[in-house]
This record gives C-alpha cells, sequence and structure tokens, in this order.
C-alpha cells in the first residue's frame, strides 16, 4: 500500500514540473522523419537503444522497467543486465516505453502538455474499447460484429503503433538536447540528489536551466574593471617617477618661480607714492 501511494504521489508530482518536451508528439514526425519510420519498423530494438542511452550506457544502473514496476530489482538484473533488457523490451515493450519515458521526465522535470496527454489517452481508450468489442464478438457469435471488432483491432494497433513510435522518437530528441547533438553544451552525467536545506525558500532548479538565466561573472586577473580617468595603470606608481614632488631640501614653488601676479597689480611691490 505504500509503495502505490508513492508512486501516484510521484505521477501527481511530474504534473508540477516546469520544463517541457524540446518536441511534442505531433511534431516528432517531421523533427525527426527518418527515426520516427525506424521507431514504427522496429520498436523494442528502439526502446532497447534508447533505455540503453538514457542510463548513459552504463548498464550497471539498469533496473527492470526502470523501478517502475513490482517486479523490478527481482529479475536478477545485475548479472545479466542486457539479456534483462532484451526481454523486456520484447515482452513489455509498452511498459519499457513508459518506463524510458518516466525516467527522462524525473531526471529534466519535464512536464506532458494537455495535447500529449490526449493523444496517449486516445491510445490507451481505443485499445479498451477494442478489447471490449473483441469480447462482446466471442460471446455473441455474430459474424458482422466479429468483423467490427477486428477492423478496431486493427484500428487500435496502428495507433498504438504510431503514438508509440512518435513517443520515442521524442526521447530521441530529448537526448540529443541532452548530449549536446543539438544545442550547445553537453550535460554530464546526474550527480546525486541532495536534500534542500531547511531555510531555503525555493529548491534548487532542476533539470536544464531556464532559459535566460545570467550566468556569474568573474573578472580574471589583469581583465578586471578598466581604472578611473586620472588613476595610473596597475603596477605602476603615482605620480610617475621624475614628475613627484621636489626634492627634499627645496621649496616649492623653486625661488624666484613664485605664482603669477594677479590681474591689475604690479609685478613686483607697491608702487611709489
Amino acid at each position: 500500500m505504500g509503495r502505490s501511494q508513492d508512486k501516484l504521489d510521484k505521477m501527481q508530482l511530474r504534473q508540477s514540473y516546469r520544463n517541457v518536451w524540446q518536441s511534442d508528439l505531433m511534431g516528432t514526425v517531421t523533427a525527426d522523419t527518418p527515426y520516427c519510420f525506424f521507431s514504427c519498423l522496429c520498436g523494442p530494438c528502439v526502446s532497447y537503444l534508447l533505455r540503453k542511452r538514457a542510463l548513459y550506457n552504463d548498464m550497471s544502473r539498469y533496473t527492470c522497467c526502470g523501478g517502475y514496476m513490482p517486479c523490478s530489482g527481482r529479475c536478477g538484473e545485475s548479472k545479466c543486465p542486457q539479456l534483462c533488457l532484451a526481454t523486456e523490451v520484447f515482452f513489455c515493450f509498452g511498459n519499457s516505453v513508459a518506463s524510458t519515458r518516466f525516467m527522462l521526465q524525473d531526471e529534466f522535470n519535464i512536464q506532458t502538455t494537455q495535447c500529449d496527454n490526449c493523444i496517449i489517452g486516445f491510445m490507451f481508450c481505443l485499445n479498451q474499447i477494442a478489447c471490449i468489442f473483441s469480447l462482446v464478438a466471442c460471446i455473441v457469435g455474430s459474424d458482422e460484429l466479429s468483423e467490427a471488432s477486428q477492423l478496431l483491432s486493427c484500428l487500435a494497433d496502428m495507433v498504438y503503433c504510431t503514438v508509440c513510435a512518435c513517443m520515442q522518437t521524442q526521447h530521441k530528441i530529448e537526448m540529443d538536447k541532452r548530449d549536446g547533438v543539438i544545442g550547445s553544451q553537453p550535460m554530464s552525467v546526474p550527480p546525486a540528489q541532495q536534500m534542500s536545506r531547511i531555510d531555503q525558500p525555493v529548491p534548487p532548479y532542476a533539470g536544464y536551466p531556464p532559459p535566460g538565466y545570467p550566468q556569474p561573472y568573474y573578472p580574471q586577473p589583469g581583465h578586471g574593471y578598466p581604472p578611473a580617468p586620472g588613476y595610473p595603470p596597475p603596477g605602476q606608481s603615482y605620480p610617475p617617477p621624475g614628475q613627484g614632488y621636489p626634492p627634499p631640501g627645496q621649496g616649492y614653488p623653486p625661488p624666484g618661480q613664485g605664482y603669477p601676479p594677479a590681474p591689475g597689480y604690479p609685478s613686483t611691490g607697491y608702487p611709489s607714492k
């Protein structure tokens, strides 16, 4: 019961994530068309490659279904993670795609848009309706209803494969951004998470930095602020040698070179009466 409550809390927490996917499900076909077709033709192979890439190619971190299923951690993943991952993507393909998606969302605080939620919800509802029609057709035994249920099942399978292909292409584009394939700077393996301080009002920003976030500037030695007008450059004394105060024993101004007379006064003395 406690584990189910933790999963429910985690799902609710994902709704408050601040980042969004690099490309939504509707735009993945045009964003990376070749990879989208590759995902349609061989979904399990793509799921294997994406999960390994999501783990930074470190299979020692692999857990069955990303730790989101009751069987996670109980399938001998530590002994042979490659075989366990291959088994997961072929026999639990839907769970493997969803697990990779949850891993990326939790790592980078990515929320799912309303449009993506509607597409995923439509896929699940269509599968449920196709399953119900198939059961009703088996119970009733009507040929017309059986044919309708088969058509609906084919439509549900086509929608399922298409949505999963777009979803995996979305994951690939997001990891391209993370690894620097698109963008300016690759990201490294995320460090171990730490608890926030009790006196910190806002927790540290996780995932991608917000756009326009200012970087701190620290002047390097010799490249600081320019000297103010009137001050000598660094490393030079003031006043310069030979242009400073008069030598000791000599008054200022030098004898015979006093201040000039003010206008209207004679140069020396007062006029005789």
